[in-house]
């Protein structure tokens, strides 16, 4: 490719370029993303065949995401607050666990399959060998007895 063929594609492909970085980036973080990989370009300018568009689309696309992945990640007061959120949330979590490994063996396993695994009611039905109104009745009292016992436990 030549040089004048090369500023006609880096004028005709700037503002595409532009847009896809600044899905990625801030405005000026594009900005700057864009002209790095056309400086990129421009060294490869010998080498390069018409057209260049996916290859600068390709490069934008990486570059931003290495500009992202170096960022480094701010905590601000609303994050603390989350994180707060997140370990109470851990913590009935844990406690959930903790009264279902106390269910009978079947309650347990049908919950797990259901709520973890996310399995159908067809296909636990399938596993365990049993009717899909069976599974619907049993995966009912397990949910009721987990609801009495965190209450009984939890909330006083």
């Amino acid at each position: 490719m030549t040089q004048e063929g090369y500023k006609e594609e880096a004028r005709r492909l700037r503002p595409r370029l532009l847009l896809t970085a600044q899905r990625y980036l801030s405005d000026d973080d594009a900005e700057d993303t864009v002209q790095d990989v056309l400086l990129r370009l421009w060294q490869m300018v010998d080498t390069l065949r018409m057209p260049i568009d996916t290859l600068a689309q390709v490069l934008v696309r990486n570059f931003c995401v290495d500009r992202l992945r170096r960022s480094r990640p701010s905590l601000t007061l609303t994050d603390n607050c989350e994180q707060a959120e997140e370990t109470e949330t851990d913590e009935r979590i844990e406690r959930v666990l903790a009264i279902i490994d106390t269910l009978p063996t079947l309650q347990q396993t049908i919950l797990r399959l259901r709520h973890i695994e996310g399995m159908e009611m067809k296909q636990i039905a399938e596993l365990t060998g049993s009717s899909e109104v069976a599974i619907r009745k049993t995966l009912s009292r397990a949910r009721l007895s987990l609801k009495r016992q965190y209450e009984k436990r939890y909330e006083r």
